[in-house]
C-alpha cells in the first residue's frame, strides 16, 4: 500500500519510454476512442478554455504528446502536459495546473474521483479492454446461487463495460445491483438504501441492508479493492482481474488489517507530538479537516505540527525525530499508507479521531474519506464537554503500561502564547524570533549544507559515477 507515495525509484529511472508511434502493432491504440477525444474536445470548446492541463498517470505518458497535439488541433486551446504529479496521479493536481494558468483539467486514467473546488474537472478513464463473457463466466462460477445478492463494483478504467456485463448477467440474478460512478456529487441527502462512498453510487433493497450483500470487484489488486474492503468489512469479497483473466474469493484478513489499525490508535494516545502530513491539495474540504486536526489535537493536549513534503517516503519523515506519530490527509484511497518501513507510523484522521475523540467509539465502520468526519457530515462526533482535571478518570497506556491523562482541555480558555525569545541571529545584532521548535532543530549537530561562499576552493570538473545510488556502474569493478 505504500506503492501509492513511496518507491525506491530504481523502475522509474531505469523505465524507458517511447512515442505513441513507435508502439509495436500488439499495443497499439485507437487513441480517439481510448482517450474519448471527441468527449474532451466538446467540454474543452463548450467551457471556452484556452488553457488547458492535461494530466496523465506514468504508464499512459508515452501517449501524452500525441493526445495533445490532437487537442490543440480540434480545440484551438493551449495543452500543456503535467510531467510529474505532486501528490497521488489519481488526484487532480489542481496546484500544478495553476502554475500555468490552466483554466481546466483533463485528468487521465485511473481516479480516486474526490470532487475539487478551484478548476472544472474532467475525467477521462481510458477505456481498458475487458472481456465480457469471460468475467460474465467468472461471476457464475462465484456465485452459483442465482438468488444471491451481489453488488458489482469495478475500477474506473473498467466503467465503460459495466453495462454490456449488466445485461448478461441480470437476466439470470435477480438480486445483481450495479454501481455506477459519481463524476460529482449530487445534490441532497441519500435515499434510504442508497450508498455513495468512493465516487460510486448503489442502492440495496435487500433484507438487512449491506450487510447481507456480497460484493464482486472487476478490476487488479490495489489501493481501491483495500479501501472498499476496510469500510465494508461487514461484506464478503470477490474479484476479477481483467489482466489475467482469474477470479477468486478475496482471503485478505480484514480482522488482521483492523487489528493493526487498531494498534496504531493506541499508539496516537501515547504520542505527545503529532505530526499532520498535507497530502493533497486539490480535495475539496482538505483546509477544513486542517483546522478540524489541529483543534482536536489541541483539545487532546497535543503538540501538532504541519508538514508539506510532497510524497512522504520513510527518507523524509525520519528528519523529524521529535514526532511521534504521522496524520496524512489524503484522498480515500491514499489514506491507508502502509508505514511499516517507516521510523513512525502514519495514521488517518479518521484513526486520529479514535485516540484524540473520547465520544468516538469503534462500531466496526471504518473511514478512509476525511469529509465524512468534518461537522455536517454523516459520520461526524462533536467533541464532549470538557472535564476538570481534578475529576478526570486516568487512562492507562495498553503498549507502555503507564498512565496517561484522557481528558480534554478547554481550549477557549485563554493560554500563554508559544514561548519565543529574541536571539541574535549573526555579527550585525539583527535580531530573530525563534520558537522552541526552531531551537530544537538549531541545537542538532547536523544542520543541512552550508554555502560558505569564498571558502571553498575551485576544481575542475572530473567525471563522476554512472548509475543510480544503489546500483553505480562501476562498483562491480572496484570490488
Amino acid at each position: 500500500m505504500a506503492a501509492a507515495f513511496s518507491s525506491s525509484g530504481e523502475a522509474a529511472i531505469q523505465r524507458q519510454l517511447h512515442p505513441a508511434s513507435s508502439l509495436p502493432p500488439s499495443s497499439h491504440r485507437d487513441l480517439d476512442g481510448f482517450y474519448e477525444m471527441g468527449r474532451a474536445a466538446a467540454f474543452v470548446r463548450g467551457g471556452g478554455f484556452r488553457k488547458v492541463a492535461l494530466q496523465f498517470p506514468d504508464e499512459l505518458m508515452a501517449d501524452a504528446a500525441v493526445v495533445a497535439a490532437r487537442m490543440e488541433a480540434a480545440t484551438g486551446a493551449e495543452m500543456y502536459i503535467l510531467g510529474d504529479t505532486t501528490y497521488g496521479s489519481c488526484c487532480v493536481d489542481e496546484v500544478a495546473a495553476e502554475h500555468v494558468g490552466a483554466e481546466a483539467v483533463l485528468h487521465y486514467g485511473s481516479a480516486c474521483l474526490s470532487p475539487c473546488r478551484r478548476l472544472p474537472v474532467l475525467h477521462i478513464f481510458g477505456k481498458q479492454p475487458l472481456d465480457i463473457e469471460r468475467c460474465a463466466e467468472a461471476f457464475r462460477e462465484l456465485y452459483p446461487d442465482r438468488q444471491s445478492c451481489v453488488v458489482v463494483l469495478s475500477d474506473v478504467v473498467y466503467a465503460h463495460a459495466m453495462g454490456e456485463l449488466e445485461q448478461q448477467l441480470c437476466p439470470e440474478y435477480h438480486n445483481i445491483v450495479f454501481s455506477r460512478v459519481l463524476y460529482e456529487d449530487p445534490p441532497g441527502p441519500a435515499l434510504p438504501g442508497e450508498v455513495r462512498q468512493f465516487g460510486r453510487q448503489f442502492t440495496v433493497e435487500a433484507l438487512g441492508g449491506l450487510q447481507g450483500c456480497a460484493m464482486f470487484y472487476v478490476g487488479t489488486e490495489g489501493l481501491a479493492l483495500t479501501s472498499f474492503m476496510l469500510t465494508w468489512n461487514c461484506c464478503p469479497f470477490s474479484s476479477f482481474d481483467p489482466t489475467t483473466g482469474c477470479s477468486r474469493h478475496e482471503t485478505f484478513n480484514v480482522n488482521r488489517a483492523l487489528m493493526r489499525r487498531l494498534y496504531l490508535v493506541e499508539r496516537a494516545r501515547d504520542a505527545r507530538v503529532v505530526g499532520i502530513l498535507v497530502g493533497t491539495l486539490g480535495v475539496a474540504g482538505y483546509v477544513a479537516v486542517l483546522q478540524h486536526l489541529q483543534e482536536l489535537l489541541c483539545r487532546a493536549g497535543k503538540r501538532s505540527y504541519t508538514f508539506a513534503v510532497g510524497k512522504p517516503n520513510p527518507a523524509k519523515l525520519a528528519n523529524f525525530l521529535e514526532v511521534d506519530i504521522f496524520v496524512l490527509v489524503a484522498c480515500a484511497q491514499n489514506s491507508l499508507l502502509d508505514s511499516s518501513n517507516f521510523y513512525r507510523p502514519v495514521i488517518t484522521p479518521y484513526e486520529l479521531e479514535l485516540a484524540c475523540n473520547p465520544d468516538r467509539k469503534w462500531t466496526g465502520n471504518y473511514f478512509t474519506d476525511f469529509r465524512e468526519l468534518l461537522p455536517g457530515a454523516c459520520a461526524h462526533v462533536e467533541l464532549p464537554p470538557v472535564v476538570p482535571e481534578a475529576e478526570a478518570v486516568p487512562d492507562i497506556s495498553l503498549i507502555t503500561g503507564e498512565m496517561r491523562a484522557a481528558h480534554l482541555c478547554d481550549s477557549s480558555v485563554p493560554q500563554l502564547p508559544p514561548s519565543t525569545t529574541l536571539a541574535c541571529r549573526d555579527q550585525t545584532q539583527a535580531l530573530a524570533e525563534i520558537s522552541p521548535a526552531a531551537s530544537f532543530l538549531e541545537s542538532r549537530s547536523w544542520r543541512g549544507l552550508e554555502q560558505q561562499l569564498g571558502q571553498t576552493p575551485i576544481s575542475k570538473a572530473v567525471q563522476g559515477r554512472r548509475g543510480i545510488a544503489i546500483a553505480y556502474e562501476d562498483e562491480g569493478c572496484e570490488q
